[in-house]
């Protein structure tokens, strides 16, 4: 009897435990639960239509470098710079880890070269050269970002450097993220373009980015990946195709390939709920490559109570991406 009872409890609790609203096929990255988090937006309106651990804080790791491309795009606008304006690199800077350029102290880079290195090889060198030119330190800088991110509705994030690299109190949400990337594509339209590139050219050399949904995906134009230790594979992904735009956060994947194939799978489901659009969205490649890799739906790793929901999150108002 009271062995019965035992498995009638643990039944009890195992429904519990799971959510009434629909649970997903597709499956979630290999990752630790206190990395994983997602969510997937209407870019045209800021509806949810998933997500899962959505306003958990986590580590941005290089998508920090959205933020300090905010405010340098900020920078053009009000023409407090230019993009021929040359930047110093100080010590500090240059002796920032990899990813970086590589650039000595005393060096310069102008401000168009700048932005390049940023969005595409997230070089961690001339992340800090910029806070410093921008702020006057990085660490003021940083506050800037902060500021910046509360006054765009991002109420759970704090940035304490320019480049994202470890630090303890640097810390965001996949939701902020999302508003985030909705802000960059609003407000500086004429400079979104830097983040669809593949590579850029530097001293004569070809430096390939870290974006492989680019070009690859039919209608992803960016945004930012990132990788520390502490984060797993971050990634914000922006769709826009067939008159539809998805804002996508993949937070604390396992590896690179891992957290890619995550998205492909959120973009193939919740494309055709986005709004607008006259036709159904295709998932070929948007360019000459190799099909995009079927992903077999596997059982939902043993992550706690990580059921994967449709619109289980309030909307992401678009009043705050003002």
């Amino acid at each position: 009897m009271a062995r019965k009872l035992a498995v009638l409890f643990a039944a009890i609790a195992l429904l519990a435990g799971c959510s009434t609203t629909e649970t997903l096929t597709v499956a979630q990255p290999a990752a630790a639960p206190e990395k994983y988090s997602a969510i997937v937006v209407d870019a045209s309106n800021g509806r949810t239509l998933y997500q899962a651990y959505a306003t958990a804080p986590r580590y941005p790791a290089s998508l920090t470098k959205m933020m300090t491309l905010y405010l340098t795009f900020e920078a053009l606008q009000q023409g407090k710079v230019s993009k021929t304006t040359l930047i110093p690199v100080s010590s500090n800077a240059a002796s920032q880890p990899p990813s970086k350029l590589g650039f000595r102290r005393g060096e310069q880079i102008e401000l168009e070269a700048a932005i390049r290195a940023l969005a595409t090889k997230s070089a961690n060198d001339v992340a800090v050269a910029v806070g410093e030119y921008l702020g006057g330190t990085e660490e003021a800088f940083a506050a800037r970002m902060t500021a910046k991110a509360r006054q765009l509705g991002m109420i759970n994030t704090v940035f304490r450097n320019a480049s994202g690299l470890p630090d303890p109190q640097q810390h965001t949400t996949a939701r902020d993220m999302a508003v985030l990337g909705m802000a960059l594509r609003k407000h500086f339209p004429q400079n979104y373009y830097y983040f669809a590139a593949t590579d850029f050219n530097f001293r004569g050399k070809r430096v390939r980015g870290h974006n492989d949904l680019l070009g690859r995906v039919n209608g992803v134009d960016g945004i930012k990946t990132g990788y520390i230790r502490a984060s797993g594979f971050n990634i914000v992904t922006s769709v826009n195709a067939d008159g539809r735009k998805l804002i996508i956060v993949v937070m604390g994947g396992d590896t690179a390939r891992k957290r890619n194939a995550h998205v492909e799978e959120l973009i193939v489901r919740y494309m055709p709920r986005a709004a607008g659009g006259s036709m159904a969205y295709q998932t070929a490649p948007a360019a000459p490559a190799a099909p995009m890799p079927v992903v077999a739906a596997t059982p939902m790793p043993t992550m706690g109570a990580m059921p994967m929901q449709d619109t289980a999150a309030a909307p992401v108002p678009m009043a705050e991406v003002q």
